[in-house]
């Protein structure tokens, strides 16, 4: 059997399981087989039922000794209880199951036949000595259920972790799994065979076992990502567009008319894009900057050296906020020289065709949206468009521009050039000059005397206020609710001295610009919104952020809410209310450093989706990707020295191709 055939080429797949197992994106035998287990129960133990003791995770093997099944009526509810005596050469113990009516069939087999079963489970003391919902299978030499390291996989309706280990189990007796990475990977200590690994993930003997081929699948995974990366970037080098020289004078003009002096990261940063765009092949670079790090301005002082040299600057954002917030900024700051700034929204489509510098939403993208003569592109929160939207935007133009993505969510260096080995990366690693550490509580409630001293003093000051509400469900109607019902709270009780304004995602871009002016214009003095002002709001004044719920949000995302105030010298703060009292609001607490948190968030959240047409391509479940920055580092280096292996491996250079395909549509 082929790793390729389809799912229903199994034995035990009809068309019913296919169907459910397409569910968890098992399409083929392969995706059965790396669809690893989530987690280990260890029933390694195997006790005589002597030795039983309360809250023991053990295995026994024994005959049975006798089943019954008694039916109970419970709050008007029919329950079924099987209710069995299995016995070994020490004693006897009870086991019993709720409403698995099949598992009296297989006692009952097990009985008639007199052969030994395997029962594995937890120990429980209520009314003696038992089992609960234990799981069983027959005794033999190699159990799959019991007796051993068991895998739990994620399930769906219809496909439990039984039926997956009896499946997977099958598959990997036929199939033939190939070695496909060079032969020098096994002189690494941890390296662990593809057939090996990957039924050392499945069963293994020990968790040892098991970690090894851990690390071989997230070696391998980081590796092809890689590959597929130097590929892409390698063939980008090929593609061909008009250089952009450094005008260090007018650059410097720019900088000069600021009212604020660069930092060393900013300066560092702009010389390096400058670098890029002096080029005949595109620039494709990352910026990469913590909240508040000065990304902007860095592209700004890029963008004034194109438009200098008669080329003009899109600008891609993701919200309608965030597009009306760079454009007064722009506007702004370009007040001072010839430069022309329009803004392209669904709301706001100003005559683009003469101007300079154009800055919008996916409205750029729109079918009947010509851009000409487009030399730099900037993309702000990349993260928040899919690839094959960014590549809409560069391939609009007759030749491709030079890019510039911008990003506010921390990633560990190793971790980022991995991810994003197809671009050049710059950081931002300081804070603009005169910015002071946002003072960060953990508190039960507002009513905490020195939050409530705090927010009154600063409102005294005529200062201004964010409070934020989480999405308590996946529906933005129910976050609506709540954002309105505790704005009309808070605009009775806590803040009734005030001016309160309400911020959701539902109202129409109109009343949000509206809302949004009288913020800047400080009419509104406390904003009570929903998660919409995580990007786009900067507002100097502002200098106390309220997240309430906090433990429902993300390391990421509250390290956002915080980056909205302490934008100016004013000495800010951030309340995280929460009745959960747990370590990641603690560690948030702590530090202000965007990259530590970022760490924290993925190895207590997983990766997420971070790559391709929907940001994904790292599996979450099966790359443990912050744990072991040297073993992405490997992988970094080995795609580098191995670069052009590829094209004679034909089964790596197909996963290559499948995963560039995912990274970079055309």
């Amino acid at each position: 059997m082929k790793l390729s055939q389809p799912i229903e080429d199994l034995p035990m797949v009809n068309k019913v399981y296919a169907q459910r197992l397409n569910k968890l994106d098992i399409h083929t035998v392969e995706d059965l087989l790396f669809h690893f287990p989530v987690r280990y129960d260890d029933f390694s133990t195997l006790k005589n039922i002597k030795d039983l003791r309360q809250d023991d995770e053990v295995t026994i093997r024994g005959v049975v000794e006798k089943t019954t099944i008694n039916t109970v009526w419970r709050n008007g509810r029919r329950l079924t209880i099987v209710d069995a005596r299995i016995q070994d050469k020490t004693g006897t113990v009870r086991a019993v199951w709720f409403n698995q009516f099949y598992i009296k069939v297989a006692l009952e087999k097990a009985r008639k036949e007199a052969k030994e079963i395997y029962v594995a489970g937890k120990v429980l003391d209520k009314f003696g000595l038992h089992f609960s919902s234990p799981t069983i299978e027959l005794a033999r030499n190699n159990p799959i259920h019991t007796n051993g390291l068991i895998p739990v996989y994620q399930q769906t309706r219809g496909v439990t972790s039984r039926w997956l280990r009896y499946a997977i189990h099958h598959a990997l007796s036929q199939v033939a799994v190939r070695e496909f990475l060079p032969k020098d990977f096994f002189d690494e200590q941890w390296f662990v065979k593809n057939s090996t690994a990957l039924s050392h993930i499945h069963f293994p003997q020990t968790l040892e076992q098991a970690q090894k081929a851990r690390t071989r699948f997230n070696f391998e995974k980081l590796f092809i990502i890689s590959l597929a990366n130097l590929q892409y970037k390698n063939e980008r080098q090929h593609d061909k567009t008009t250089p952009i020289a450094t005008n260090k004078q007018a650059v410097q003009e720019f900088i000069d008319s600021l009212s604020f002096s660069l930092t060393d990261s900013q300066t560092n940063a702009i010389q390096e894009i400058l670098n890029d765009i002096n080029e005949p092949a595109p620039m494709n670079r990352l910026l990469e900057g913590d909240v508040g790090s000065g990304k902007t301005v860095v592209a700004l002082a890029v963008a004034f050296n194109v438009i200098k040299a008669g080329r003009k600057v899109a600008f891609m954002v993701p919200t309608e906020i965030l597009a009306n917030q760079h454009y007064k900024t722009i506007t702004q700051l370009f007040s001072n020289f010839d430069i022309t700034v329009s803004l392209l929204t669904k709301n706001a489509k100003e005559d683009y065709s003469q101007s300079d510098i154009v800055i919008g939403t996916h409205a750029l993208i729109q079918k009947n949206v010509v851009l000409q003569d487009i030399g730099l592109v900037v993309i702000d929160e990349q993260h928040r468009f899919g690839v094959s939207q960014r590549a809409s935007l560069l391939h609009s133009n007759q030749a491709t521009p030079h890019l510039l993505s911008m990003t506010a969510t921390p990633i560990p260096r190793t971790l980022a050039l991995t991810l994003y080995g197809d671009l050049d990366i710059s950081f931002l690693k300081t804070l603009p000059h005169g910015r002071k550490p946002i003072q960060t509580y953990l508190v039960r409630d507002l009513k905490d005397t020195n939050a409530h001293n705090t927010i009154q003093t600063e409102l005294q000051n005529g200062r201004q206020v964010f409070v934020i509400f989480p999405l308590i469900e996946e529906s933005e109607k129910l976050q609506l609710k709540a954002a309105q019902k505790q704005y009309e709270i808070l605009s009775k009780t806590m803040f009734e001295n005030y001016s309160v304004g309400l911020l959701h995602g539902r109202m129409k871009q109109a009343d949000k610009d509206a809302v949004m002016q009288q913020v800047v214009d400080k009419s509104i003095q406390v904003l009570v919104s929903t998660s919409i002002v995580e990007v786009g709001v900067d507002v100097p004044n502002a200098t106390v952020m309220i997240i309430e719920e906090a433990h429902r949000f993300g390391l990421a995302q509250l390290h956002q809410f915080r980056g909205r105030v302490g934008r100016s010298s004013l000495q800010s703060y951030c309340f995280l209310v929460s009745q959960t009292n747990n370590d990641r609001l603690e560690a948030f607490v702590r530090t202000q450093d965007g990259f530590s948190l970022a760490k924290k968030d993925l190895q207590l959240r997983g990766s997420g989706q971070l790559y391709g047409t929907q940001q994904s391509g790292i599996d979450p479940q099966t790359i443990d990707l912050i744990q072991n920055p040297d073993l992405v580092e490997l992988a970094h280096q080995k795609a580098q020295q191995l670069f052009l292996f590829v094209a004679d491996n034909k089964t790596l250079n197909k996963k290559v191709q499948q995963q560039k395909a995912l990274m970079h549509p055309e």
